[in-house]
């Protein structure tokens, strides 16, 4: 599975529905789950973004299937960022000549 580190802003629309925000989050777990990837961990931050979101998918193509079927229900705006582990950031490391 390849760790993915999702920042969120809040549209207009997702915004002025905010509360039912967390039955959407109930929905995007249930989403992830059913393309066998795992809504792990979500944060509501201060500062430039709403949300964080960390995830495991199986692949860059199933991460992109979700967050555009996530994105496409307009509530929120999306930045998605590989992150890699720490064995996975060592191994790397080790590989540089």
């Amino acid at each position: 599975m390849v760790t993915y580190i999702t920042l969120l802003r809040f549209t207009q629309k997702g915004i002025e529905n905010i509360k039912e925000s967390p039955a959407r989050l109930d929905a995007a777990k249930q989403a992830f789950q059913s393309m066998g990837a795992e809504l792990k961990d979500f944060y509501l931050v201060t500062g430039a973004y709403d949300a964080v979101v960390i995830s495991e998918v199986p692949d860059d193509e199933t991460v992109a299937k979700l967050l555009l079927s996530i994105g496409k229900l307009g509530n929120v705006r999306t930045e998605t960022l590989r992150a890699f582990t720490e064995d996975e950031y060592r191994k790397i490391i080790s590989a540089i000549p």
